[in-house]
């Protein structure tokens, strides 16, 4: 049997982030195909150890990992740099802090 890699961008009908609240993120991959999300859930391919490298932040800071099979998504909680508003704060919304995730592919 042979494997192959698929990218996340293919797997996914959208990669998103966004606030949920001053002080922490939401990621958000909602999946196209059921088969992805299970597989993708069964492999527990995120991780807090892949979050917090993608993100340089210390895995034990990723504060949720969700499957949430209702929406075939996956739902990442992790700390804001900064909290929204605040000096220094490049992006209010948390609109922009997604891309660490458009370069993930996984092995089949």
């Amino acid at each position: 049997m042979t494997s192959t890699r698929k990218k996340l961008t293919e797997m996914a009908r959208v990669i998103r982030s966004k606030n949920s609240g001053p002080f922490t993120l939401t990621l958000d991959i909602l999946l196209q195909e059921p088969k992805d999300f299970y597989a993708l859930r069964e492999k527990n391919a995120f991780t807090p150890e892949l979050i917090g490298g993608l993100y340089g932040i210390d895995p034990k800071m990723v504060q949720g990992i969700i499957y949430f099979e209702p929406a075939f998504a996956v739902k990442i909680v992790l700390p804001r740099p900064r909290p929204s508003g605040s000096p220094g704060d490049t992006d209010v919304y948390g609109a922009q802090q997604h891309a660490p995730l458009l370069d993930l592919d996984f092995q089949w």
